[in-house]
């Protein structure tokens, strides 16, 4: 199911019936009335929240769509794939054009890793992707999406869990949770571990900056558990 909520009023605006599991929604940037989701599915909706109904439909030969990224201007967003196999490692991250629902490239990363969180520079040109392989890549997002092979954030563990990672609002901290219960705070620029907290007894799956206090930040767990920092 699909549901969204008024966060004043605490009504639903529409609920609708999804044929597959939803494990990522993603507003629009540039259109508050649209938003696309994935899951467990080749397929990627665009919805339209005016009318309750799907615009567009993104078609991949993957089983399970991870994470969603727009790109600056919304004109185009890269989706994260559970596309992983012996011999290729081709559509593990996908970009698409948001309008034409073409798929622009699925040639971006070649280490034979998913990637289970995607997050996007405030600032620069550039995306993260965190990978399977205990380290976060740092990828051009401008065509033709080049990994950057000289910076790599490792030090943290992933180990299968849907860990997420984020840049802090002035874009020169990137953060992430950890299979081990810690959050990293890395430096963008040099790649080096800043510090650590230890957060949480179970695997820290999200750490998140506050949007307008940024010397706040939000932390969860594998178990639920929720704590804010200062």
């Amino acid at each position: 199911m699909l549901h969204l909520t008024d966060v004043e009023t605490g009504k639903q605006i529409f609920s609708s019936k999804n044929e597959f599991r939803i494990t990522t929604v993603k507003f629009c940037p540039t259109d508050s009335n649209i938003f696309i989701c994935g899951g467990f599915s080749p397929e990627v909706k665009a919805w339209d929240i005016r009318n309750s109904k799907v615009i567009r439909v993104y078609k991949a030969a993957i089983q399970q769509t991870l994470d969603i990224l727009f790109l600056p201007e919304g004109r185009e967003f890269l989706t994260s794939t559970d596309a992983v196999s012996r011999d290729s490692a081709d559509r593990t991250i996908i970009a698409w054009d948001f309008q034409s629902a073409a798929k622009i490239s699925n040639q971006i990363f070649h280490e034979r890793y998913t990637c289970p969180s995607l997050s996007l520079h405030p600032k620069e040109s550039v995306f993260v992707a965190q990978t399977n392989g205990n380290y976060m890549a740092l990828f051009s997002s401008q065509r033709p999406y080049r990994i950057n092979k000289k910076k790599r954030y490792e030090g943290h563990k992933v180990e299968g869990f849907a860990v997420g990672c984020e840049f802090s609002p002035d874009g020169t901290l990137l953060m992430t949770g950890s299979s081990d219960g810690k959050v990293f705070f890395y430096n963008y620029n040099t790649a080096r571990i800043i510090r650590t907290l230890s957060a949480h007894r179970e695997a820290c799956v999200s750490a998140t900056f506050h949007p307008v206090l940024p010397s706040l930040l939000a932390t969860c767990d594998w178990a639920g558990e929720i704590k804010i920092w200062q």
